[in-house]
């Protein structure tokens, strides 16, 4: 009871912001990764949450769980920055962020939650400390990635489902183009799982792996997983008897790599977004606590426990407006094509993470989303909802930085009243 006693004010305000952020990401972000595997078929809403709330803890805690930069992406020069001006902003971010995302939750458009807060930083240090103090290129470099990643994405899932159509779905025997080929798709996913690791996480049990030990480490995984894969498809009955049937069956095993592809992503999404919840958080508590405001700031299990908890309930209670339109409104999803998408997402995630190019997950899987549907025609994607989200994105910036404005004069008021 004295410790909750002894908490300032602005720490109990950042906590309950910082729970509504994760629950924001958790209805938005969280919910568009796990679009595609529902959508499809793949999993049920309730084995999505399973899946995400297990691997984006995972990430969250394995690749970036105990300490997390005071500002996103070096958008501020934080030598110009006070203490009470960072409190203030941090909950201003934590606020318009989340509001943003829930507002486009109850569109169901996806948008992005770095994005968001990146915005929201833009805003409220344009007012707190001057437009100078703004990292301009880094603004312009993010906001060209939401052309950049959706469009890598997309040609990789276009390549990835082009082939799965040319070596399997369009042969006379299906059946058997799946025993023949399946262990491969299993060695790819398998490969990239490793790379998304070994690349994203594992850094806090000192595991520091180069280039080539991380591909060694992953081309091992993949064999593994291509044995577990012909073992696997041997077992499962399909039946070539039945050709009306066949198409059917062979999905069947496009569900298990679509849900394992599902996991990769939950891991990659948590070791990178949930820091947008808790990140704030921990910067508060690093400013109310006097400790240097350059310094990256520790992150307790209990600002963990708050990200994770909210991410799940907003995955819960409103994942599931999102979630159809990333799965059936843009395309019309099956289990092949969405793991085409989910396959092409990961591999962008784990090029674009070596380069050091900044991308959005949300980007990065609508693309995908898109590059499958093209690979079937233009016809094949409902160009009105695509319309509605390109401009959710386009927008997504400058709204973040609106709403900060307000919100950032919102906290100072209450708090020095």
């Amino acid at each position: 009871m004295d410790f909750f006693s002894a908490l300032p004010l602005p720490l109990w305000i950042a906590a309950v912001l910082a729970f509504y952020m994760a629950w924001a990401i958790g209805a938005n972000d969280v919910a568009n990764a796990m679009g595609t595997s529902v959508g499809s078929g793949a999993l049920t809403v309730g084995g999505a949450i399973i899946v995400a709330a297990i691997f984006e803890f995972a990430g969250a805690f394995l690749a970036g769980g105990h300490v997390t930069d005071t500002v996103r992406k070096g958008m501020l020069d934080m030598s110009l920055l006070g203490r009470e001006q960072l409190i203030y902003g941090m909950m201003a971010s934590l606020a318009s962020a989340g509001t943003l995302l829930i507002g486009a939750t109850r569109f169901g458009l996806p948008i992005s939650t770095t994005h968001s807060i990146v915005g929201a930083i833009v805003g409220f240090g344009a007012v707190a400390i001057g437009i100078d103090a703004v990292n301009w290129p880094k603004v312009l470099q993010i906001s060209l990635s939401w052309i950049t990643s959706p469009l890598l994405a997309g040609v990789i899932a276009f390549a990835i489902f082009h082939l799965i159509r040319s070596t399997i779905l369009n042969k006379s025997n299906p059946v058997h183009q799946i025993r023949k080929y399946g262990p491969a798709f299993f060695f790819f996913v398998f490969f990239i799982i490793g790379l998304v690791t070994l690349f994203k996480g594992l850094k806090h049990i000192n595991l520091d792996l180069d280039l080539m030990e991380a591909l060694a480490g992953s081309v091992a995984l993949g064999l593994i997983g291509s044995g577990i894969g012909a073992f696997f498809i041997r077992r499962v009955q399909i039946g070539e008897a039945d050709p009306d049937h066949r198409f059917d069956q062979v999905e069947r095993i496009f569900v298990v790599l679509q849900i394992l592809t599902a996991c990769a992503i939950a891991f990659a999404h948590g070791s990178n977004d949930v820091a947008n919840a808790i990140g704030p958080l921990a910067a508060i508590v690093n400013a109310v606590e006097n400790v240097d405001l350059t310094a990256k700031a520790p992150v307790a299990p209990w600002m963990l426990a708050i990200g994770g908890l909210g991410i799940v309930i907003g995955l819960a209670t409103w994942g599931y407006r999102v979630m159809e339109t990333v799965g059936k409104k843009i395309t019309e999803l099956t289990p092949s094509r969405g793991f085409a998408a989910q396959l092409a997402a990961a591999s962008t995630i784990v090029l674009a993470s070596r380069l050091g190019i900044p991308i959005s997950t949300t980007h990065t899987l609508v693309g995908a989303v898109l590059g499958v549907g093209l690979a079937r025609g233009i016809t094949a994607l409902d160009l009105r909802v695509v319309g509605n989200i390109l401009a959710s994105w386009i927008a997504t910036l400058p709204i973040a930085a609106a709403l900060s404005v307000f919100f950032y004069y919102f906290f100072k008021g209450l708090l020095t009243a």
